[in-house]
């Protein structure tokens, strides 16, 4: 019987290895997928916003916004405002692959719970959601 840690690892991985058989055809590396669902959830942000939302290195973000830049799937300017930080947001192609997108996270949650009830998956949710609320990660 493997562990929770194991059992955590385990399916972290096979929703890693869904999404990526999906997403990779579509031209995105990894990081990709989870910025476009950020940027088509909560709009226009700060760069550093991503990463600390996405759990990626700041310097990392900005080398995987530059492709997507370069993809014409975000856009990056400063705000007349505020010179120093980074705003980014989404073109329409951006939001159209972050729809898409959508649509295989959506997938992928399917596939791993079908052998769950609606009410088993509601508990998961309920019991994840709980595990996250403490900001170190553990649960309570």
């Amino acid at each position: 019987m493997y562990s929770l840690h194991q059992l955590w690892m385990k399916t972290y991985l096979q929703m890693k290895r869904l999404v990526s058989a999906r997403a990779t055809p579509l031209g995105l590396s990894p990081g990709q997928p989870k910025i476009l669902e950020f940027l088509g959830e909560y709009g226009e942000h700060e760069q550093k916003d991503i990463a600390k939302y996405c759990e990626i290195e700041p310097a990392t973000v900005g080398t995987i916004l530059l492709r997507m830049e370069n993809a014409g799937l975000v856009l990056r300017r400063n705000r007349p405002n505020n010179r120093r930080s980074l705003y980014v947001s989404l073109t329409p192609k951006g939001m159209e692959m972050a729809e898409t997108m959508q649509g295989i996270f959506t997938d992928a949650e399917r596939e791993i719970t079908a052998k769950l009830t609606e009410e088993e998956r509601e508990t998961l949710h309920r019991l994840l959601s709980k595990c996250l609320q403490d900001e170190e990660g553990s649960c309570e």
